[in-house]
């Protein structure tokens, strides 16, 4: 069973909700990629509000996501379609089915 996620939180700016959404949908491609995570979702809360959940075997191959291609794509984009700093949170998995 996974044991460790990570939540992150983004908020759009103004304006450029369906740039961040096509965003998003192109991060599945480069998540393909990185055969250490397990689970990857996209997700959308309201007009503004995105997120991004995934799932890992262990700590160590979290860290190697957090240091890979898509975070990597994130930041260099976050200037023009965030509102705001990503809110990225390491969380434990307590159950899963």
């Amino acid at each position: 069973m996974v044991k460790k996620a990570l939540f992150v939180r983004l908020k759009a700016k103004a304006g450029k909700e369906a740039e961040v959404e096509k965003f998003l949908n192109s991060g599945l491609q480069l998540v393909e990629d990185e055969p250490l995570t397990v689970d990857w979702y996209a997700l959308k809360f309201d007009d503004s509000t995105f997120g991004i959940f995934d799932t890992f075997d262990g700590e160590e191959r979290r860290d190697v996501h957090l240091n890979g291609k898509i975070a990597e794509t994130l930041m260099a984009n976050a200037d023009t379609l965030f509102a705001e700093s990503a809110k990225i949170e390491k969380v434990d998995v307590l159950a899963a089915k």
